[in-house]
């Protein structure tokens, strides 16, 4: 039976700085990099046959020292589809001088609504717009000829994944917080049916 595992990258510098980073290219910390070799650790012994990421350093990163703590090489491919939502005009900027400038309730608007974008920017709907088409296509693509894939790629563009997996409305979805650096394995038929769901901690 085929496994899917998500993976929301370790811990970046200006998640740690507490910035607003989109598809900024920031690296992992020190703490992101142990965040890897740990998901690597808990993922020792899964087999792989294909893994996908996004076109951003730290996703990529983090798959890497992944791939090397479990001491296996597999196909991997990039694409900006699993790139993290784009914050658009708030790209850089700290979040609490954010809610300064702008007031709390908009921030809170931008960062935790379904389908309203910050200036500029995407939505996660917008996100999942994007993630979604390919994530049926290249990533269930996978599952259906029985392969098990590894996805390591951001906060948002995983949770759209996770979304559509779990089945969540638009206001379930906003409340679904994903840590760095924690695999998510699901067990699926090849139907794209889900058989169980673990979240490695």
């Amino acid at each position: 039976m085929p496994k899917l595992v998500l993976v929301r990258h370790g811990q970046s510098l200006w998640n740690l700085e507490n910035r607003f980073t989109g598809w900024v290219d920031v690296p992992l910390t020190e703490q992101g990099e142990l965040e890897a070799r740990q998901a690597g650790e808990r993922l020792k012994g899964m087999q792989f046959d294909v893994a996908y990421t996004s076109a951003l350093t730290r996703a990529q990163r983090t798959l890497d020292i992944i791939l090397e703590t479990m001491g296996v090489k597999v196909p991997i491919i990039r694409d900006q589809a699993l790139n993290e939502r784009h914050y658009g005009d708030l790209q850089g900027l700290n979040k609490a001088e954010t809610a300064k400038r702008y007031g709390d309730e908009q921030v809170h608007l931008w960062r935790r609504s379904y389908d309203i974008p910050p200036p500029n920017g995407e939505a996660l709907k917008n996100t999942a717009e994007r993630t979604l088409p390919f994530f049926e296509r290249a990533i269930l693509g996978d599952i259906k000829q029985g392969k098990n894939v590894l996805v390591v790629a951001h906060g948002n563009s995983n949770r759209s994944i996770v979304m559509k997996l779990d089945n969540l409305s638009e206001k379930e979805v906003l409340e679904l917080n994903l840590d760095t650096g924690v695999p998510l394995v699901y067990e699926m038929t090849t139907d794209g049916e889900i058989v169980s769901k673990t979240v490695l901690k």
